[in-house]
């Protein structure tokens, strides 16, 4: 059993990682699980239980230091090393701020440590303002793919696996095989992508400036903090398509955003001072005070154009809308804590490919209540089984498609690994937990594996592209960047093969 240190236990990983460390302990894949976190976090780690995660969890503290440090301060080091001997670990899981992913992944591939990486790669501070630091976001990741295959030649089987749980999804797994089937047939790639995601995050004018725990503060937002689950997915469908020969090279990027100060002329102090009692008497701040000092805060809203071209041709147009500032369910004064959960975020997505005149897919997961195990909110319509696939297809052309279909959160549910396989995101996010558990005790190969590092330079392509061109609006430049794709999509590797709904 492999021994597993968890770098960061705050609220994300006790809801998602620690539980499925839990379940790894009990089916003999885990032998130890401690953690590490910042001095100060302990207000924030008392607040969540872990869900089911292992019991006396052992978390040792480590100095808070700042994200603009390209190395782990020394003490930091030895705080780690000394955990790594002392304990005999096998395994790393970095679930932290995401400034910090790259520091802690580079230094476990120095000691030869797979990582279990969570979602971004990486992001620098200021990205949004400064575009220097928004171009190091794929530098960063080149940086780190070369290390890894370094630390690669030294111990072959180690691995680094991102959670991207939308790559463990049921829903984008079918979406993944209808693409597939359609380019086979027909030669047409992915030639439109509409991706969208909202989760009502509702922060009060005076809580952008005094609340931290994912917020605007380092000068980075919702493309950090949720985001790259969608700069992942939509290469990743588009690589479906790759057996028609059309791929792409490289990427035309454009984003407009909106950020702290813009969410004040939105809804200014007045409004709030009417909306809810008491906020005149909380607030501690004038309107004047709030613009400066929101000044260069990161992105709430971003609205990006994409257009993917190979040899300069556009292939395929994508829009790409990823909001907090959306439908909430929170309508209380008093915030929960670290709004994190339990303060009214609801979760609506939506994706719509197009495949020429040939074939759309609609993916669609849309909440109406807040994810509540305590009362089975969540089972509720509209709830996390609120999630269906429509599939439109071109019979007049070939008249063994059917024309439509619609697939539900049953005919979704399908079996993976002889496991039962949901479509929800957390059922998702443990299963990528456990695929890079399974790895560790060698019931994996390389090539099962569906989130390796090696896979993820498109994604790191999109985000550094949506940073570089927030960064440029904002220094005067032009906001339109183009970037590389390399390696190509077609690296990317097909999901694995459960019990699919063929449309025919």
């Amino acid at each position: 059993m492999k021994n597993v240190l968890v770098i960061g236990v705050g609220p994300h990983a006790r809801r998602s990682h620690l539980p499925a460390l839990a379940a790894g302990q009990r089916d003999g894949l885990v032998g130890t699980v401690c953690g590490v976190d910042v001095l100060g976090a302990t207000s924030v780690l008392t607040v969540f239980d872990s869900d089911g995660g292992p019991r006396d969890l052992p978390v040792t503290p480590i100095v808070p230091f700042p994200a603009e440090e390209q190395t782990l301060p020394e003490a930091v080091r030895q705080t780690l090393d000394g955990i790594v001997a002392r304990r005999g670990i096998d395994a790393v899981v970095v679930a932290t701020e995401p400034a910090f992913h790259m520091l802690y992944t580079r230094w476990a591939l120095e000691r030869d440590l797979s990582v279990l990486l969570d979602k971004p790669l990486g992001v620098r501070a200021h990205a949004s303002t400064d575009p220097v630091q928004a171009g190091a976001i794929l530098t960063d990741v080149d940086d780190l793919l070369a290390r890894y295959q370094l630390a690669r030649q030294r111990r072959p089987d180690l691995m680094v696996s991102v959670q991207s749980q939308r790559r463990y999804h049921p829903a984008f797994w079918q979406l993944h095989a209808f693409i597939a089937e359609v380019a086979e047939a027909t030669g047409c790639p992915v030639t439109s992508v509409q991706s969208f995601h909202s989760d009502g995050q509702w922060r009060l004018p005076d809580e952008l400036l005094d609340l931290d725990y994912h917020g605007y503060d380092r000068g980075y937002g919702k493309c950090a903090h949720s985001g790259y689950h969608f700069f992942d997915i939509i290469p990743w469908l588009l690589a479906a398509g790759d057996v028609s020969g059309k791929i792409p090279d490289a990427v035309r990027v454009h984003a407009e955003v909106t950020r702290p100060v813009d969410l004040l002329a939105q809804l200014g102090v007045i409004d709030y001072e009417r909306l809810f009692d008491g906020f005149a008497t909380r607030n501690r701040y004038t309107e004047a005070e709030l613009h400066s000092g929101l000044h260069g805060f990161g992105e709430v809203d971003a609205s990006i154009s994409l257009a993917f071209t190979s040899a300069g041709r556009t292939l395929t147009l994508g829009t790409l809308n990823l909001f907090h500032n959306g439908f909430s369910q929170r309508g209380n004064l008093a915030p929960a804590a670290a709004l994190y959960k339990g303060n009214g975020r609801v979760r609506q997505e939506t994706h719509i490919i197009q495949q020429g005149p040939f074939q759309t897919l609609h993916l669609h997961s849309l909440q109406t209540l807040e994810d509540n195990r305590s009362t089975g909110d969540r089972y509720a319509t509209g709830g996390d089984r609120h999630v269906e696939v429509h599939v439109f297809r071109n019979n007049r052309f070939q008249p063994t498609w059917k024309p439509h279909a619609r697939l539900d959160h049953e005919a979704l549910t399908t079996t993976a690994d002889g496991q039962l396989a949901t479509p929800t995101q957390q059922s998702s996010r443990r299963r990528s937990v456990n695929e890079f558990l399974l790895y560790l005790n060698g019931r994996r190969s390389r090539h099962q594996m569906r989130s390796d590092l090696t896979t993820h330079r498109p994604a790191a392509a999109l985000m550094a592209g949506t940073y570089l061109s927030m960064a440029h609006r904002w220094t005067g430049a032009s906001p339109e960047i183009t970037l590389g794709l390399t390696p190509t999509l077609a690296a990317i590797p097909a999901p694995p093969r459960g019990r699919e709904v063929i449309v025919r």
